[in-house]
């Protein structure tokens, strides 16, 4: 389960744990990423016009350069001294400091260069935007050794521009691995890790070396060879040969992952002989080489042998203990806990290295994950080696979350994953950092997936868009609410706006821009459907219906844009408030859509038309009979269920067609294993005699094709076994089409917006009258995107009569021109389709 938060959005200075002796109140507070240990300061400052001298060849260039950027080296007068001291004491950890400012100088000790040179980043923090630096010490150092993250998605790799980004960014937060190991890489993995790298590729990963160094960050080289490894001496020269090739451009840092593979390759046995023979042949016999890392075949609980002596067991006792093992937790994409690395650390008989599969978004990539690095446990810091995140294949937009990971990692116990985010968006989007937090408060739900992890969203308006629509569905209008929900609307359109016009981070820009503009939609459609409903409220019926269309064409707008831009081949598309906002849009438009053809004032349905006769849910089960059902021009489905569903026996669900419409193909997910075994699929033409329908059906999931389309208006599934079964209704969609092309009565005398006819110059339409619609007056709601149309009827004789000419989209017509008249011919000569939404009495 995941670690839900539940916090407002607001954007402050987050202030870190500082211990003021004595402070002033115009001094600004003291703010460092991540978090210190024990950070004090005193009353005092020097100014940074104030000169500093450096002995010369006391510090690396790296650290030398990052001092300049901050301080005037200039060895003029009244010099103070930077004194930096490396301590190499027993036990400390590498990156342990301590930066003492005060009146004689700077003073930093530290346990290594990289100690020194997080010191000096601690530096840089203190003196942004600042004239002084305050009298201060802090002592600091890392909680987990290895921190950072892991390129291991599927999908394309990210460019040497995102890669060079990306470690500068971790020398600044003092992350010190970064993993590299694209899937898609093919020299990474196969067909060709045992190739050397053609020479583009060998000199791009060595200035990346080079780059990885200047920042202290351990530029770990993965291979992945199980997928066709021969467990024989000439693979394991192989590896070892890649390693040296690897290691004469630079990389000092190894892995070997054994994940997602099947066959030989995923002996344990053989997979802890090969990296022995690694550890013993290639990493012991170099001097500046780092612990290495493997990934193993069961890299969590859910896929793990749970019996003794197995996979993991055999891990845990052959291979050598030097070795990092990694491990996602319970499942692929889970939440980290104490609990979880507990239960793995005793069958590897090591601390766990963590993979923590976020933001990882290639099993969502129409979604981008920007929310707060959440459920991941403060408590663990001594059950883990290593935490490492895999990120988006979208290097920018991760950095949101890995700026939570470099917090959390370095300080466990001081990490608050809201402030943390909150932070997040000054320190990377300083230009526009409200717009940046607005954008990714509504980018944070990866949506349904398959492996069921999903993010808190649009958080501070849950109570507003709750309330809104209780009251709405009420009969009701909550201004307050309204007002609220609008204003945030409006500022989702002027954040789209903003982040391109004003961030320095063109790269962030770009790789969010189908995004942006998706967010820029739902802010428009957002403020129309608020007007609607204010309209809807005030009775101005004529402009709700005018903003019920405006907001139709935003979300038929975002519709297209999904189906346009980021068209990858496994999610395709651009999703943006997924989870409440759109959801709360749609929610909206379908509620005041019911109540104006409910007779409140604008429209009542067709009366006359017999409600045996209407589309309609179709089962016995008490726990469904209140289920919606979602029904559009092309399908018909049940909304789905939450919660498990239980049948009892002889307990069916399903739908009843309108006798003009007629059943294409069923497609449907109800996520049982035997699902086959006690229940089966059905058709009828009358609700009483039923013919069972073939599907191909695996695990619940399948399609029903079979239908009698002149016939069969009944289509169920039913639980044919003798006692009470279980299932999960994820998904019950009947595709379906009209009997009669001619005629779309079905869709605009139903009383549901949500359906309707279209009509063009190619394909004029006609809609035959209920009798009692013969002599009433009736109101038509269209849409005809200001092109003119022509209603008429024709008398026995085929005489027309012109009934109204123009481009209205809320037209009446009075009764007394409706006198004998059972048929009512649109025509037009617009070329793209136009919409007759319903056609009720008034």
């Amino acid at each position: 389960m995941n670690m839900m938060l539940n916090f407002k959005r607001r954007l402050i200075p987050i202030v870190l744990c500082v211990l003021t002796k004595a402070a002033t109140a115009q001094e600004l507070p003291v703010v460092i990423y991540p978090q210190p240990h024990q950070m004090v300061t005193e009353t005092g400052s020097i100014s940074l016009e104030q000169a500093f001298y450096v002995k010369p060849g006391s510090v690396k260039p790296e650290l030398q350069s990052l001092l300049s950027t901050v301080l005037k080296l200039d060895g003029g007068k009244n010099v103070l001294p930077v004194k930096v001291q490396i301590n190499k004491s027993a036990g400390q950890r590498s990156g342990a400091y301590e930066l003492a400012i005060n009146k004689t100088g700077i003073q930093i000790t530290a346990a290594d260069d990289r100690g020194a040179f997080y010191a000096a980043q601690t530096l840089v923090q203190l003196a942004n935007g600042k004239v002084k630096l305050p009298f201060i010490k802090v002592i600091d150092y890392p909680d987990v050794p290895f921190r950072g993250t892991v390129e291991g998605f599927y999908g394309d790799p990210w460019t040497q521009q995102d890669r060079v980004a990306q470690l500068r960014f971790y020398g600044q937060l003092k992350l010190n691995t970064y993993i590299y190991g694209p899937k898609d890489d093919p020299y990474h993995s196969s067909p060709n890790w045992r190739l050397h790298y053609p020479e583009k590729e060998e000199a791009d990963i060595k200035l990346l070396v080079q780059e990885a160094k200047k920042n202290y960050v351990d530029f770990v080289w993965a291979i992945h060879p199980g997928k066709d490894i021969k467990w024989n001496l000439e693979d394991s020269t192989a590896v070892l040969k890649k390693f040296e090739m690897m290691y004469g451009l630079g990389v000092r840092s190894f892995a070997v992952f054994f994940d997602d593979i099947s066959g030989v390759g995923t002996d344990a046995a053989k997979q802890a002989g090969l990296l022995n023979y690694i550890q013993y042949q290639f990493v012991n016999k170099k001097k500046d080489v780092t612990p290495l890392i493997m990934c193993p075949t069961e890299y969590n609980k859910g896929w793990s042998d749970p019996k003794p002596g197995t996979y993991l067991d055999i891990l845990g006792e052959k291979l050598d203990p030097a070795i990092h093992i990694m491990w996602t937790g319970n499942t692929v994409v889970a939440d980290i806990t104490k609990e979880g690395l507990e239960w793995v650390n005793k069958r590897i008989r090591r601390p766990a290295f963590v993979w923590w599969n976020f933001p990882v978004s290639d099993y969502v990539r129409d979604h981008l994950l920007m929310g707060p690095s959440y459920g991941i446990d403060i408590d663990a810091q001594n059950e883990m080696s290593g935490f490492v995140s895999n990120p988006m294949d979208k290097a920018e937009p991760s950095k949101t979350a890995i700026f939570g990971v470099a917090l959390y990692t370095w300080n466990m116990k001081s990490y608050q994953p809201e402030q943390a985010w909150l932070a997040s968006h000054r320190y990377i989007m300083p230009e526009a950092p409200e717009a940046f937090q607005l954008f990714n408060a509504h980018n944070s739900d990866p949506g349904p997936n398959g492996h069921r992890y999903r993010r808190t969203e649009s958080v501070e308006m849950i109570p507003y868009t709750t309330a809104f629509l209780k009251s709405l569905k009420e009969g009701g209008y909550a201004a307050a609410d309204a007002q609220r929900l609008k204003a945030e609307f409006e500022a989702m359109i002027a954040a789209s706006k903003d982040i391109p016009l004003k961030s320095q981070n063109k790269r962030l820009v770009e790789q969010i821009t189908p995004w942006l503009a998706q967010f820029y939609l739902l802010g428009k459609a957002g403020v129309a459907v608020m007007d609607l409903a204010d309209d809807w409220n005030k009775k101005s019926y004529v402009s709700a219906w005018d903003k019920y269309l405006a907001t139709e064409r935003y979300l038929d707008s975002m519709t297209e844009l999904d189906q346009k831009m980021n068209l990858n081949p496994y999610q395709p598309g651009v999703k943006t408030g997924s989870l409440v906002m759109l959801p709360f849009v749609k929610e909206v438009l379908l509620t005041v859509g019911q109540q104006m053809t409910a007779g409140k004032g604008l429209a009542a349905a067709g009366t006359a038309v017999q409600s045996s006769d209407q589309t309609a849910l179709y089962t016995n089960n008490a726990k469904l009979k209140s289920q919606p059902l979602q029904i559009g021009n092309q399908s018909v489905a049940l909304s789905p269920a939450l919660e498990t569903i239980t049948l009892n026996a002889g307990d069916y669900f399903g739908v009843r067609l309108h006798p003009n419409l007629k059943p294409k193909t069923l497609q449907f997910n109800l996520e049982s294993a035997t699902l086959t075994n006690w229940g089966g699929f059905e058709s009828s033409a009358d609700g009483l005699n039923w013919v069972v329908l073939p599907v191909e059906e695996k695990k619940g999931k399948g399609l029903a094709t079979a239908f009698d389309a002149t016939k069969d208006r009944y289509i169920r599934f039913r639980n044919k076994s003798e006692k009470a079964q279980n299932l999960y209704l994820k998904m019950f969609k009947l595709e379906v089409g009209t009997k009669n092309e001619a005629d779309n009565g079905v869709y605009v005398l139903d009383g549901n917006l949500a359906t309707y006819s279209t009509f063009s110059k190619n394909e004029p339409r006609l809609v035959h009258l209920p009798k009692d619609f013969q002599q009433a007056d009736l109101l038509l709601l269209l849409r005809l995107n200001r092109e003119s149309i022509t209603i008429f009827s024709k008398d026995k004789k085929g005489k027309e009569t012109i009934l109204y000419e123009g481009n209205g989209d809320y037209i009446k017509i009075d009764k007394v021109a409706l006198k004998k008249v059972d048929t009512l011919y649109f025509k037009t000569n617009a070329v793209e389709p136009l919409r007759i939404y319903e056609i009720a009495k008034h």
